[in-house]
């Protein structure tokens, strides 16, 4: 019997070891950090904005990737000479704003100048302002978006331009959203009181306010007139996504539209290209894109950014939700509208819808 047991259970005896393991300390040495020029100025009513930043890399992760750059002198020069000063916005560290009476003249050329506070002085190539054709219509139409593992589609509206392309020339494109409103709905008599209460406690006021914001661009617009030259066409020129608030009454946004130059279209359509890449193992590796600034002291250092000079168009368009085919359920805010940034009781003074 005991010869048969000891046949049916062998026991096996592993040794443990315990041993300690001295972490690896890894030194990565910090990226370049890279000065970043974002702006224009403009035929339109200023104030405009030049913005100055420096990427980081590694070393400043969890200090933020992107630092603005303030004490910079910035100015902008015309071929006859005449400066332009820019100050800074005292509120927006690394942004520099033109004078709010200035706008830039079709026909000239202007140059952007910035002097940082170690000394260091950047300049760009110079950019002429060419004439830009008004905006005749803005038609609107619903874009829905598949989302992969959602039943619902995301969706938004899809802004298209009417204009007379002029034929004497070759024209360049670039639109830009402006400044949006909204008539923001809420349901303050559904409030619930912060913890530990979390009991109902209505509100009294306010359930409708109008909320000014300015939309994110979720892509480049850009078109040059090789295929309409000299003709009346239609082009998509801006895109507003639906987030379950701006559409359910009334949204009221204005459109920009530039006349820019053949070099800031073709750093726009790179920027374009590199942000729509698909994500796949045949994409090429995203690249720095050298725009038209350079450095006066290293010519090899290397500016990220570019600076337009541009003729401005703009035209307003009011948007009423219900004649949408398509939205988003309505998004449940249960409070005071005046809680939500950028929102207020009053209309705007020009708010005709």
């Amino acid at each position: 019997m005991k010869s048969r047991f000891l046949k049916n259970y062998i026991v096996f005896f592993f040794p443990i070891f315990f041993s300690c393991i001295d972490p690896y300390e890894v030194s990565i040495e910090d990226g370049p950090q890279l000065l970043t020029i974002d702006g224009m100025i403009s035929s339109g009513q200023g104030p405009t904005t030049i913005k100055l930043t420096r990427s980081d890399t590694y070393g400043s992760v969890f200090e933020g990737l992107v630092r603005p750059v303030a004490g910079a002198t910035v100015i902008v020069r015309d071929e006859t000479g005449k400066v332009i000063f820019l100050s800074e916005d005292p509120e927006n560290r690394g942004f520099y704003l033109t004078p709010a009476d200035f706008s830039a003249e079709i026909g000239r050329t202007y140059t952007l100048q910035i002097q940082l506070l170690d000394g260091k002085v950047y300049t760009s190539l110079p950019e002429k302002v060419v004439p830009v054709p008004e905006i005749q219509n803005i038609s609107y139409q619903v874009e829905r978006i598949p989302v992969e593992g959602e039943i619902n589609d995301a969706s938004g509206v899809q802004l298209i331009v009417d204009l007379e392309d002029p034929a004497e020339e070759n024209n360049f494109y670039y639109w830009r959203k402006g400044e949006s409103v909204h008539v923001l709905e809420t349901r303050p008599d559904l409030y619930i009181a912060p913890p530990p209460s979390r009991a109902p406690d209505p509100k009294d006021c306010c359930a409708v306010c109008f909320r000014t914001e300015q939309t994110s661009n979720s892509s480049i617009f850009i078109a040059k007139d090789d295929n309409f030259n000299g003709l009346n066409t239609r082009l998509p020129a801006a895109f507003i996504l639906d987030n379950a608030l701006r559409f359910v009454n009334t949204f009221r946004i204005d459109l920009e539209q530039y006349s820019i130059s053949q070099e800031a279209y073709r750093f726009l359509r790179l920027a374009k290209q590199q942000s729509e890449v698909s994500g796949s193992v045949f994409d090429p590796p995203p690249a720095n894109i050298r725009g038209n600034m350079i450095s006066l002291d290293n010519p090899d250092e290397v500016v990220l950014g570019y600076f337009m000079a541009v003729g401005e168009a703009r035209k307003r368009i009011y948007i009423n939700g219900a004649d949408l085919d398509f939205r988003q359920p309505a998004g449940l805010i249960t409070d005071d509208c005046r809680v939500v940034d950028g929102a207020t009781l009053n209309a705007p003074a020009d708010w005709s819808p």
